[in-house]
């Protein structure tokens, strides 16, 4: 009777042991804890190492090139040393699986090394929700600075014309200096501007303004300006200053390149913050990546390790 009871009893344990849960939710929230924890750490010195290697002096600190792919080295860093230790805890914290194949107890510490990166990143993602939107949302953006700069001269220069303190914006001070008169004959250096009238800028001068604003929109919009705008700007800026036809000529000229210069700047700026934040996008997917496959093959080893000294 006894060794019928004794193989009773070991088939209850093997039985017991194959019914024990195969996830160690307790491991793998502990895992994710840490995992979690690190990377705020990681991240929090990465951004205090980055303010401390950019300055707004020219010629100091690191370019926007040198920043960007420290940033992309630093994000696949913090994944790798956050993955590693919150994996290989997960795997030394779980239960072990008794009556059960190596095979199938490999597959489950990596399974707990996954999840527990699932958990932490979706904690990290919740903390950090306005970061990650912000982040999406700027290539979106981006994607409008060039239309929204271009059309600046235009909401500028309306300003202008309503009255708005305009002294400060580009715009509004290229169409000052096409209606600019020249100075009077006998003038000393340092006396006073001539008035709004004798300028010749009274009277319908915020609608020659508003003429030249919409033509200089359209010339963004169109991509160059036509000969017959040309004409009626250069005639424009004749008859409102009393200058010269060559002389209004030349001022159209440069104005027209100004504007075309700035609103170039402009898209060049934006086209270079669209490809930032795609490229960090990117970066971050790829280090994410890694990061998952490094918390798999953490927690593999933290479980062999469990069970070799268990």
């Amino acid at each position: 009777m006894m060794p019928t009871n004794t193989g009773s009893l070991a088939l209850d344990d093997a039985m017991r042991s194959r019914a024990a849960p195969a996830a160690s939710w307790g491991a793998i929230f502990a895992g994710a804890t840490v995992t979690a924890s690190l990377s705020l750490i990681l991240i929090a010195l990465g951004t205090g190492l980055g303010f401390a290697s950019i300055s707004p002096w020219p010629g100091r600190g690191v370019s926007a090139a040198g920043f960007t792919v420290v940033g992309a080295i630093w994000l696949i860093v913090t994944q790798w040393l956050s993955a590693a230790a919150g994996g290989y805890v997960a795997g030394r914290l779980r239960h072990r699986w008794l009556a059960t194949h190596t095979h199938e107890v490999f597959f489950r510490d990596t399974a707990h090394g996954l999840v527990t990166w699932g958990v932490a990143t979706l904690v990290f993602a919740a903390v950090l929700a306005g970061s990650f939107a912000s982040l999406t949302g700027l290539g979106v953006r981006a994607a409008g600075e060039g239309l929204r700069a271009a059309g600046e001269f235009t909401s500028q220069g309306a300003s202008a014309a309503r009255g708005a303190d305009g002294g400060g914006q580009r715009g509004s001070y290229d169409i000052d200096k096409l209606f600019r008169n020249p100075a009077p004959a006998g003038s000393q250096p340092g006396q006073s501007p001539p008035s709004s009238q004798d300028a010749g800028v009274g009277g319908g001068a915020d609608d020659a303004r508003m003429q030249v604003m919409h033509i200089a929109s359209n010339v963004v919009t169109g991509g160059s300006v036509t000969a017959e705008d040309h004409a009626y700007l250069t005639s424009l800026v004749a008859a409102k200053t009393g200058i010269s036809t060559e002389d209004a000529q030349k001022r159209v000229d440069i104005y027209l390149q100004t504007m075309k210069e700035e609103t170039l700047k402009a898209t060049a700026a934006a086209d270079q913050a669209r490809k930032a934040a795609a490229s960090a996008a990117i970066y971050t997917a790829l280090s994410m990546l890694m990061g998952a496959f490094i918390a798999s093959v953490a927690a593999a080893l933290g479980g062999h390790l469990r069970d070799e000294h268990s």
